[in-house]
């Protein structure tokens, strides 16, 4: 029997991708590309947009070669074995290289996982640019369904620094945990047959407190962000995907519509759940390198954009918390990485390999869209960051 069209693409057939499956390897080359088929979703409105410009042509970046930790190879091949699906590189607010792997396009859209985090803090900066958020606040004040709760006396800022004490692992390959039952709510895996999966604000209801107070060490728990999400939508009034469309989409010009993921009750992923183009998600970038505003309009204000990148966030709770190896003198603000680096560079960062590194002494912005086998890589981390500080110097 012939093979289909699909199939000589990708090597495996479109019912072979699951809800068991898709961020599995090779499944998840597909799925990342198209999660709407796989997960109920929302579409974020671009408007009315611009045509894309043509892509910058890659091809003399990617003959260069780096010696990145004694090995020396061009950087097509680094690309190739970090399952990178897109690179974008901007330099001085222009495009300057897309690379893309193979039926993938600037058109396309990728899940961006927990770059979302970082952009639903974009949105609680609007908010609280607008007075409709103070982050000092209970977030009772806002969703106050989380009265029984961890949350019960967290605070805004606590969600949005990750200084919740909560009793939850971060497992992703877990399959029976909490963190299974986390995934079941946000229906992105399967429950049983007869099984409740619940909703996301069910499971957030029912998280216990960890040992110790709120605003100690930095703890990376995704449903943090996803409560940030509800924070967001209930001090606005609008879904959530209604409000980064008018606030965030639209304002940056984005040539594509995103999607969000959304569970049984039509509450967004706003920890993991966004898709978007790879050139928009850069715009993101440039909109932070710039302070806040893209050709002229203004989307969060300059005052949130210099905590959020350079002034605020605790030293002392990154020493002390999960992700100090990767970052030695990191810091971590409002869901955004500050590195520590001479450069000023700061990052939003999701599993499976997508990055937006954005680094203001060579105002360079890269975007970095993977399918990686594993959800977390430490040393394919550090490899892409030596890879993003060396592209920045030569482009």
């Amino acid at each position: 029997m012939p093979h289909s069209a699909f199939e000589s693409a990708y090597g495996f057939s479109r019912n072979a991708v699951q809800l068991s499956n898709w961020r599995q390897a090779p499944w998840n080359v597909w799925a990342f590309r198209n999660v709407s088929e796989l997960v109920p979703s929302a579409r974020i409105s671009a408007g009315i947009v611009k045509p894309e410009t043509p892509d910058a042509d890659p091809s003399g970046l990617l003959r260069e070669s780096l010696t990145i930790g004694g090995d020396s190879r061009s950087i097509a091949d680094f690309l190739t074995t970090t399952s990178t699906d897109a690179l974008v590189v901007m330099k001085a607010g222009r495009f300057v290289a897309d690379y893309h792997a193979a039926h993938f396009t600037n058109a396309s859209r990728h899940i961006v996982f927990s770059i979302s985090k970082s952009l639903t803090a974009i949105l609680a900066g609007v908010a609280e640019d607008e007075g409709l958020l103070d982050p000092e606040t209970p977030i009772v004040d806002y969703v106050p369904e989380v009265a029984g709760s961890a949350f019960a006396d967290a605070s805004v800022r606590h969600l949005l620094d990750m200084r919740v004490s909560l009793a939850f692992e971060e497992a992703y390959l877990d399959p029976t945990g909490e963190f299974a039952r986390y995934r079941r709510a946000t229906l992105w895996n399967p429950s049983a047959p007869g099984q409740d999966p619940g909703t996301l604000l069910g499971f957030i209801a029912s998280m216990p407190k960890g040992a110790g107070a709120h605003g100690g060490p930095f703890r990376y728990r995704s449903p943090n962000s996803d409560l940030l999400g509800l924070v967001v939508e209930r001090a606005s009034g609008e879904r959530y995907a209604d409000y980064a469309s008018s606030r965030l989409w639209q304002k940056l010009g984005a040539r594509q519509d995103g999607s969000v993921t959304v569970d049984a009750a039509g509450t967004a992923r706003a920890a993991g759940g966004v898709s978007m183009s790879a050139r928009d998600l850069a715009r993101v970038g440039e909109m932070m390198r710039r302070g806040g505003d893209l050709e002229g309009s203004r989307i969060v204000s300059q005052r949130w954009v210099e905590d959020t990148c350079r002034s605020g966030g605790s030293a002392e709770a990154w020493q002390q918390g999960d992700f100090v190896h990767l970052l030695g003198q990191g810091r971590y603000r409002n869901k955004w990485y500050q590195t520590g680096y001479a450069n000023g560079a700061f990052l939003a960062i999701g599993i499976h390999g997508q990055w937006l590194y954005v680094n203001p002494a060579d105002e360079v912005v890269i975007v970095k869209m993977s399918s990686q086998p594993e959800p977390v890589d430490d040393a394919t981390d550090k490899l892409n960051l030596q890879l993003f500080e060396a592209l920045a110097t030569r482009v």
